[in-house]
């Protein structure tokens, strides 16, 4: 398992030299997000796109 520190300096390192520290903030932000809602998809009942279009099309306007 990679730790923390190690997916950081990752991060940084495929950063580009001038990169703000917003930049830096924003992709930590994002890779946190997409890490939870991987972790939450892992453990909680997910529906096949299929199912989802059908339930989400009687919002669609016709």
């Amino acid at each position: 398992m990679t730790t923390t520190k190690a997916k950081i300096q990752s991060l940084l390192s495929q950063l580009p030299d001038d990169c703000s520290i917003e930049d830096v903030q924003y992709h930590l932000y994002v890779i946190e997000k997409v890490r939870r809602g991987l972790e939450v998809a892992d453990t909680h009942p997910t529906r096949r796109q299929n199912e989802a279009e059908e339930r989400l099309s009687k919002w669609l306007i016709k």
